[in-house]
């Protein structure tokens, strides 16, 4: 029976993740801090059902406290270590840099740490679309540089890439990142543009529209995360042995090391997701048009090629199918019907 180590379990990615392992069998730790980025009740209510559950045990603490995490993976001997627990929001990144070098900078090393001194079989770690930056060749693929990012936050999470790709080498650590691209569905991140908008039109207010709404994102439903995810973990990396050091391929390595994008495949513009919700929700919004904001990029297109080839999967529920579940879970979870 796995053993498995999911960071930020209580939050949107881990919560569904990790009942999706305990349906499969595996012994599940999970790891959060409980911040209050955004609400803490959601966060124990995720909690609290997966408490219920068999086969799962819960620490709470911070990845920066280095004896902390260390004390985790000296109490247990993980199979798989999924981590998820980062400082999320690129916006919130331009009022607290620190926090994201803390937490995902300094907090990634000793996930690394604890996991190349305990032998784990396979690290795969959340990523993001917001490492291609400046890029502006679509659809994105991992075999293109990444080297613009154009917030902190996605700068820290392209430092994540590098470290994890040093353990690998070094310490033949089989690690894998994944390149999420813009995840809603139930229970998701009330940060997120969609979880805003939902409570702004019922609660007759206007939303706040960047870039006059000519944003394109690749809105990439969660269940489609988490069979991606599931299927990464028994994909465990070897040495590509076609690398060429003369020719980097940026997405493989001569160590045991992968990126994967895990994206929707079919960007949609964020005029056409609002009409989607307002749909939904039989309501429409008021619209506040503004420019774009700094760290924005104006379009994610993911090409999964390659996760479509390792895996045997691509990401294909259509936003009209995604926003729906999401509108039905809102109202009855917050008695908006």
């Amino acid at each position: 029976m796995s053993r498995t180590l999911v960071t930020g379990a209580a939050g949107f990615i881990g919560f569904h993740l990790v009942q999706r392992l305990l349906r499969h069998g595996h012994q599940v730790t999970g790891f959060d801090n409980l911040n209050d980025y955004y609400e803490v009740s959601l966060k124990n209510d995720r909690l609290a059902i997966l408490e219920g559950l068999d086969g799962f045990t819960f620490v709470r603490g911070a990845l920066e406290d280095r004896s902390g995490v260390e004390t985790l993976f000296q109490g247990e001997r993980f199979d798989y270590v999924i981590n998820l627990a980062a400082q999320a929001g690129v916006r919130y990144s331009l009022q607290n840099p620190h926090l994201y070098i803390d937490s995902n900078i300094s907090g990634f090393l000793n996930i690394l740490e604890g996991c190349r001194r305990t032998n784990v079989k396979h690290l795969v770690y959340a990523s993001s679309s917001s490492v291609y930056g400046a890029n502006a060749t679509v659809p994105f693929s991992e075999h293109h540089p990444a080297d613009h990012p154009v917030s902190l936050y996605a700068a820290t999470k392209r430092s994540n890439e590098l470290m994890a790709h040093t353990y690998s080498h070094l310490f033949a650590l089989p690690v894998t990142g994944l390149r999420f691209f813009t995840v809603y569905g139930p229970w998701g991140r009330p940060d997120m543009a969609y979880f805003t908008f939902t409570k702004a039109i019922l609660e007759g207010r206007p939303i706040d529209v960047f870039n006059n709404g000519r944003m394109r994102r690749d809105f990439t439903y969660i269940d489609d995360i988490i069979e991606g995810i599931v299927r990464v973990m028994d994909h465990i990396p070897a040495a590509d042995p076609s690398w060429n050091a003369e020719r980097p391929d940026p997405a493989t390595s001569s160590a045991p090391y992968r990126v994967y994008n895990i994206g929707n495949n079919q960007p949609v513009e964020l005029g056409r997701f609002i009409e989607v919700l307002e749909e939904s929700l039989g309501k429409k919004a008021e619209k506040n048009l503004l420019p774009m904001q700094p760290g924005d990029v104006p379009v994610t297109y993911a090409d999964v090629t390659d996760l479509a080839d390792a895996v045997a999967f691509s990401p294909d529920t259509s936003i009209e199918d995604g926003i729906a579940r999401f509108v039905d879970w809102y109202r009855e979870y917050y008695g908006q019907f």
